[in-house]
């Protein structure tokens, strides 16, 4: 492979494989309204001429195709019988759901009565033919497997907690739904990419700001078994294993990478205590990919530019023993000025050689 005309694909597969690429590899997410304003005052026509304006290695994502849009029950809910409202925040907007099918149910027989999605509901060809006509320039992403937030949005957050603690059936037939779904789903999604999927995410948000959402035990009793299946699953099939959580997540981070196997972390909000960066390239900088990184709750949306280039920079020192991609830590948000963005990218372009 040739050092000096990586393409985003060979950057990603080279960290995978334990080699250092041309330059520290970058990745993108962001809010529709901030895509929408970088298209507009850069120049861009799309996606990506935005990515090669910018230098970004973004993944390409690719998925089957839904044969229904709606519940069969509802047609106002996605099909997962869930129904969600637009909340405008005043600079952009986000979906919450409003309606939970599962809130009002009390025994394991009316959730094993509930209509789930049926894997038989998706195009799962429409996967071959994105790939058919891929030219192989950028990392393609397939599917992600994140139950609890599922859970969370069918039943109400509060009551989902509640489960885990005092109603361990209901909480273990409603994951096993999710899983079962989900397997399979993916199981056929990852035959339909013919080997040529390189990534996919097996996620679960597990950290608040200020600490774990749920203790090891409990992480371990619920989530842990379904996640180390579907982690075998993609690595089946050779795909890679990403593992988004957001908050303070530390206490996790060993069965993540000894049980799970993953392989990249998102992504690495390190305000929150335990998540330093120092600290996590000493004790798992020689078994992770780190993802993220740049903070975009104070330094992106509030910084100046030199602020924004001194993080970049910072981040580049911390991470020189360790492998990292470059990201905001979460979704840029409206109120991230553009030319902070700008200075993201062109920092990371410049210096990270």
């Amino acid at each position: 492979m040739e050092l000096s005309s990586f393409s985003p694909r060979e950057r990603w597969m080279a960290l995978l494989a334990g080699e250092r690429p041309d330059r520290i590899p970058t990745d993108y997410q962001a809010t529709p309204e901030v895509t929408a304003r970088l298209l507009r005052n850069l120049g861009c026509a799309d996606l990506e001429a935005l990515y090669r304006r910018l230098h970004i290695d973004a993944r390409r994502f690719v998925a089957a195709r839904p044969l229904r849009e709606h519940h069969p029950d509802d047609p106002q809910a996605d099909v997962w019988g869930v129904r969600f409202r637009t909340v405008d925040y005043g600079t952009g907007a986000y979906d919450e759901p409003a309606f939970q099918p599962l809130a009002q149910m009390t025994t394991v027989a009316e959730i094993d009565a509930y209509r789930w999605p049926d894997p038989d509901d998706f195009d799962y060809d429409a996967i071959r033919r994105e790939l058919d006509a891929d030219d192989g320039y950028r990392p393609i992403h397939c599917g992600c497997y994140e139950p609890f937030l599922l859970y969370g949005y069918l039943r109400g957050l509060e009551q989902s907690f509640e489960d885990l603690a005092l109603r361990p059936d209901m909480a273990d037939a409603i994951l096993g739904h999710l899983f079962d779904f989900h397997f399979e789903h993916l199981r056929r999604s990852f035959e339909a990419g013919g080997g040529r999927i390189d990534l996919t995410w097996v996620a679960e948000d597990l950290g608040s700001q200020t600490g774990p959402l749920i203790g090891l035990e409990t992480y371990r009793r619920y989530l842990l078994p379904n996640q180390i299946r579907m982690a075998d699953l993609a690595r089946s099939h050779g795909i890679h294993v990403m593992y988004h959580t957001d908050g303070a997540a530390r206490l996790f981070l060993p069965d993540l990478i000894e049980r799970v196997g993953i392989e990249i972390l998102n992504p690495i909000q390190w305000r929150c205590p335990g998540m330093e960066r120092e600290g996590l390239v000493a004790d798992f900088g020689d078994r992770l990919i780190f993802h993220g990184s740049i903070d975009n709750q104070h330094t992106l949306p509030f910084g100046s530019v030199d602020d924004v280039r001194a993080e970049v920079r910072e981040s580049i020192e911390i991470y020189r023993t360790a492998r990292w991609i470059c990201n905001p830590c979460h979704n840029l948000q409206p109120i991230t000025p553009t030319e902070n963005i700008v200075a993201m990218y062109e920092t990371i372009h410049r210096s990270g050689q």
